[in-house]
């Protein structure tokens, strides 16, 4: 990790580049700029954000890949809120530089403006992060995008959600309260595609890296073609109960092209969960419904097949500042015997259902200063894994070291995680909060 040095040297350096930020007398963009608009009712938080360097490499050779840095990175966060009036602005979005992809960062993650219409009603327009379901790190009906690649190689939990250009309307009444979000342009995950972690390819027989990198073909960035989703939620009696509706794509590009190119089939997903109380802990479930509208029949070897998807959790305090979580989550493939039957790799079609359980451990030490984690995948299905040690320290209110690993493994080569086991990596993060 020949750039790790700079990083560090670099945020060693960000608390002086923070002051002279602050400092007004030669800024014609500092505070002072905005005093008219803010003398006229608006109120404005100061600005917040932070500024971290992280390093990590894999813990052995990847054939298909040069190099064995997965993590290479300087990040500047940049956070306000403005309120004129009834409305808040809101800004959120990191600079930097990614030396994996050799690439400058410039990543907006929030930009929007919120307002309230009439008593009942929340709008939120424009770039932010959504989320909804009840699942920890396993998503069912939340359909909104994840950046993958940026949570197996160590980067902070909170950039596996990416933000998305969204209209938000919330509306609270009596009998049931309702989410509305539509997604104009449709928003995919940021998926496996060989610059950063090589991936399974049916075609080539095992993992491939290809140059240029993957560029799944997207549907038509119009309105017709845009994402909606519904949900609708109420609590009654210390229960919390929703439903949910999705209409857009998969998020991932797991549909081919008559030319075997990759793509997103269209999908329709419908779901329902709750979550309770129940002795020490939390318990909660989930079910989805995705219908792969172009595969009615599951004969179609291009197109995904319909799914079913159930997950079982409960999380509770086991003892003192220990908590644990546990989940069940299982998939079952509709018409799976059709797909079987009409697929060109029938050996490396899934098994017909497919079993995941989770562990997640937390241990909180020394007034919240040190947090040991681990939180734990494993199919008994497809017989491969995913461990995500972690060791955090906060060493006041401004200093944090974070350090940890993403270890896969398995025996079939095409499972998930199976797939990843050679980009298996450790990370240090160091992050300056100001």
């Amino acid at each position: 990790m020949p750039k790790l040095a700079t990083l560090l040297l670099l945020l060693a350096l960000a608390p002086l580049s923070m002051a002279q930020v602050d400092a007004p007398d030669d800024d014609p963009w500092g505070e002072d700029a905005w005093d008219d608009w803010e003398d006229e009712g608006s109120a404005a938080a100061p600005w917040t954000g932070f500024v971290e360097a992280g390093a990590g490499g894999r813990l052995r050779d990847d054939p298909a890949l040069d190099g064995n840095v997965t993590l290479e990175e300087f990040r500047w966060r940049i956070e306000r809120e403005w309120q004129p009036g009834r409305f808040t602005l809101s800004l959120r979005g990191d600079l930097g530089y990614d030396g994996v992809t050799s690439e400058f960062i410039a990543d907006v993650r929030e930009l929007a403006v919120a307002f309230r219409a009439g008593d009942k009603t929340d709008i939120k327009a424009g770039r932010q992060v959504q989320t909804w379901g009840v699942g920890d790190l396993l998503f069912l009906n939340d359909l909104f995008p994840k950046d993958y690649p940026s949570f197996f190689s160590g980067r902070d939990d909170e950039y596996l959600k990416a933000p998305s250009n969204a209209v938000r309307v919330t509306h609270y009444a009596d009998i049931v309260n309702v989410d509305f979000v539509w997604t104009p342009v449709f928003e995919p995950d940021a998926y496996l595609t060989g610059e950063r972690f090589s991936f399974f390819s049916p075609l080539a027989g095992g993992n491939v890296a290809p140059d240029p990198p993957l560029d799944a073909i997207e549907p038509d960035k119009d309105f017709g073609n845009g994402e909606f989703a519904v949900r609708l939620f109420r609590s009654v009696g210390g229960t919390e109960y929703a439903a949910y509706l999705y209409r857009g794509y998969f998020k991932q590009p797991t549909a081919l092209t008559a030319s075997f190119e990759p793509t997103f089939a269209p999908l329709s997903a419908y779901g329902a969960s709750l979550r309770r109380p129940v002795g020490p802990g939390l318990l909660s479930a989930e079910f989805a419904w995705y219908d792969s509208r172009d595969d009615g029949d599951g004969t179609d070897p291009l197109v995904p097949n319909s799914q079913i998807r159930f997950l079982a959790g409960y999380e509770w305090e086991a003892i003192p500042n220990l908590t644990v979580g546990l989940q069940y989550y299982v998939e079952r493939i509709a018409d799976h015997e059709n797909l079987v039957e009409n697929s060109p790799f029938p050996s490396l079609e899934p098994d017909e259902i497919r079993h995941l359980l989770t562990n997640r451990l937390t241990w909180r030490l020394s007034r919240d200063r040190y947090t040991l984690s681990l939180f734990t995948f494993w199919s008994p299905s497809d017989e491969d894994f995913y461990l995500r040690p972690s060791f955090r320290f906060r060493r006041d209110d401004h200093w944090e070291f974070v350090a940890g690993g993403n270890l896969f493994g398995g025996d079939a080569p095409q499972t998930f995680f199976s797939q990843l086991q050679d980009g298996s990596n450790v990370y240090l993060r160091i992050r300056y909060n100001y």
